[in-house]
């Protein structure tokens, strides 16, 4: 009796550390996937973003950096797409915005694998400009969602990038 008890103490134990070692493999996808975000959005500003027109001779031009704004929408555009599955997402999901001022295609970014969170990205340009990169999911669809968010701001000509990763409910 007292091996068939150890056995099963020993069993209950091993069950929650799978889950739990399940359950921080797939959130180690959202902490990667934002913080590759942040990192596309630093570049983006970088690059010059001022208009192709010709300076006439003798003229000269400021260097323009902004930030990208607002992605139109987040990938996939429903939770529902990503609560308690994975979702594949199409290279023209990651298609949207302008090529140079707005949207996923502005940060230069996609998800080739299947995901288990719902990606989306805000973004404000200008000097003083801010961003966020936003991971949403449901891993065990109970209806209780995690998010992971990471902050960016421009401060005198430098995007500043949050050294930690914001988690609201990561092991839901």
């Amino acid at each position: 009796m007292v091996v068939v008890a150890i056995v099963g103490v020993l069993a209950t134990l091993a069950t929650y550390g799978v889950r739990k070692y399940l359950i921080n493999a797939k959130t180690a996808e959202a902490r990667n996937v934002i913080g590759h975000m942040a990192k596309d959005a630093k570049a983006a500003y970088e690059r010059e973003s001022m208009q192709s027109s010709i300076l006439p001779a003798g003229q000269s031009s400021a260097v323009v950096n902004n930030l990208c704004t607002d992605a139109a929408s987040s990938v996939p555009d429903n939770i529902a797409k990503v609560s308690g599955r994975k979702y594949q997402s199409s290279l023209a999901d990651w298609s949207t915005g302008n090529s140079s001022t707005a949207g996923f295609i502005c940060l230069r970014f996609s998800v080739n694998d299947p995901q288990y969170y719902l990606y989306d990205y805000k973004g404000t340009a200008g000097a003083n400009g801010t961003f966020s990169a936003i991971a949403r999911g449901d891993i065990d669809n109970n209806g209780t969602q995690s998010t992971f968010t990471i902050n960016g701001v421009v401060s005198q000509g430098v995007v500043l990038v949050s050294p930690t990763i914001q988690e609201d409910s990561p092991d839901e």
